[in-house]
């Protein structure tokens, strides 16, 4: 069957030992995730239920190799060994439909880059797009769907939970999604050096190559809406 429909998890961070995800002793983890890993399973889980519920899915999981102290290992490929650890939760054919992405740094890069390594693979943009993440980033995601004048209609989000610290995780996520609504395509120099930041191994997509249509949107530094062409309608 055509792959036409895109379910991407996005990636928080690092496992070092994903034959054993649940011990927060083999992530490598910020100080404000301490105690959140088994919520990273929970959504791992969510994205290969919803590819395994649909045959015409690709399920991405995206993240690059954010943290020196990780070694050569990304966020996308501890998600997927994740998901092999547990029997892809009792639908393995999901595993023939399964791929990483290993270039995002941030969040409109997670849903970007995922379009483009659909483009990659499938040879064709995306019908549909499911994203999994925080419940929180529910706002945030909208925003980033918008900034890419992706279509409402041809996205889902679903948030299968949210951190355990939330009263925290809500302030901070406020502070980010005010930053991304002044800088849309985070393209500002504090938006430049956290992505630096996250790309230790100074690694370099090339989804230039792989999306010439997306070009115009990939390059542009806002804040105005993108208003070039793009493979999909608007809304």
């Amino acid at each position: 069957m055509p792959l036409r429909n895109l379910v991407v998890v996005a990636g928080h961070a690092i496992c070092k030992e994903p034959r054993d995800p649940l011990n927060e002793s083999n992530w490598v983890l910020l100080d404000f995730q301490k105690n959140e890993v088994h919520c990273y399973v929970e959504h791992v889980e969510a994205g290969v239920r919803t590819a395994a519920a649909d045959p015409s899915a690709l399920l991405v999981f995206s993240g690059g190799y954010s943290r020196a102290e990780a070694g050569p290992r990304s966020e996308a490929q501890s998600y997927y060994w994740i998901a092999d650890h547990y029997g892809w939760y009792g639908a393995p054919e999901v595993r023939n439909r399964a791929i990483t992405e290993e270039f995002s740094r941030d969040s409109y890069e997670n849903l970007l880059c995922s379009i483009c390594r659909f483009r990659e693979y499938a040879g064709s943009f995306p019908e549909h797009v499911t994203f999994v993440s925080w419940e929180l980033k529910r706002a945030r995601f909208d925003l980033h769907r918008r900034t890419m004048c992706w279509p409402a209609a041809r996205f889902t989000y679903l948030g299968p939970n949210n951190p355990p610290g939330y009263e925290r995780a809500l302030s901070a996520e406020t502070r980010n999604r005010a930053a991304y609504e002044r800088d849309p395509y985070s393209a500002s120099p504090e938006f430049r050096a956290k992505r630096d930041s996250r790309n230790p191994f100074r690694r370099t997509a090339g989804y230039l190559e792989v999306c010439p249509a997306l070009r115009g949107l990939i390059e542009h530094e806002g804040p105005d809406l993108y208003a070039g062409p793009l493979p999909w309608e608007r809304e």
